[in-house]
């Protein structure tokens, strides 16, 4: 039998993400000790780009378990010499039990999973982070409840977070403001397939008006770095300040998946102010991907 792999957030059905957050939420309010239901079995990481959540989340939930976690980066595989990934998928997945990769290119990914024998996790490519989309939904879920028919406002940049937030207001049915230089969209193929729950705006304070929660993330992303002065001019218009809060609901949230630059893509006042939910969000990585991974493990 195929394996179960969560590559993207269209990899499962409404009813599973919801069974997903419910048990995130379990999993965080009561944490039994001898519940370890992945006693004896390996999670494989594979890191192409450094972390600090990802990695200490997975890691963590695997001992929580009962569970083993490896770490690898591409110094400490022959994929960073090129071997083939299809190689190296067939090989790594007869010796663990579930692997996560954190990497560039999706295809790398996408690839992986089509010659593993074990269920893959997308842990992060530049064109999805999914992730970090099931800690973010069971924040809300925690903390203003069901988000089908709210509005979510993205302002910034249409990268991966970007991507992600599209496939989860198709999945979750909730409406998705997007407020992104012309040069700086999200993928149209990606913002198409999910019709009319996606809208545009030039304008930040007007994609945010009336919003539920307003999202961001760093202007310049892990290997932009030389765009960074380019880059802060085309978004300077894209900061989420107090404005941009008084526009959305009164009982509107902020989230950001850190790491964050105050001052640049969101003002001090926003990030560490009462609306803000950036550390229960980033705590939240540790339980829904557990739940994850018992999902994935325990229940197919």
């Amino acid at each position: 039998m195929q394996p179960r792999h969560f590559i993207s957030l269209l990899d499962i059905s409404s009813s599973e993400f919801r069974r997903l957050i419910n048990r995130a939420i379990e999993l965080k309010k009561h944490r039994d000790p001898d519940y370890q239901p992945l006693k004896g079995q390996v999670l494989g990481m594979i890191f192409e780009k450094s972390s600090t959540r990802t990695r200490i989340s997975f890691e963590a939930g695997m001992a929580h378990f009962g569970g083993n976690a490896i770490f690898l980066s591409p110094r400490d595989t022959q994929l960073g010499r090129g071997e083939p990934i299809e190689d190296s998928a067939k090989v790594i997945s007869s010796m663990v039990d579930c692997i996560m990769l954190r990497t560039f290119n999706h295809e790398t990914v996408t690839t992986f999973a089509k010659h593993a024998s074990v269920p893959v996790i997308n842990g992060l490519t530049d064109e999805q982070h999914p992730c970090q989309l099931l800690a973010d939904m069971q924040t809300y879920f925690e903390y203003r409840g069901e988000i089908q028919g709210k509005t979510v406002t993205w302002i910034g940049d249409g990268n991966n977070m970007c991507h992600s937030y599209i496939h989860a207001a198709t999945v979750l049915d909730f409406n998705l403001n997007i407020a992104a230089p012309h040069a700086y969209l999200p993928s149209k193929i990606i913002a198409d397939a999910a019709g009319n729950r996606v809208r545009f705006f030039d304008d930040a304070i007007a994609a945010a008006k009336n919003a539920d929660l307003i999202v961001t993330d760093v202007w310049a992303s892990m290997g932009q770095e030389e765009e960074q002065k380019q880059r802060c001019l085309a978004f300077k218009d894209y900061q989420v300040n107090a404005d941009i809060m008084k526009t959305a609901h009164q009982d509107a949230v902020f989230m950001h998946c850190l790491p964050a630059h105050r001052g640049e893509e969101v003002s001090a006042e926003v990030i560490d102010g009462s609306q803000s939910l950036i550390f229960a969000e980033a705590e939240n990585r540790l339980h829904s991907q557990k739940a994850l991974m018992e999902f994935l493990l325990c229940h197919q």
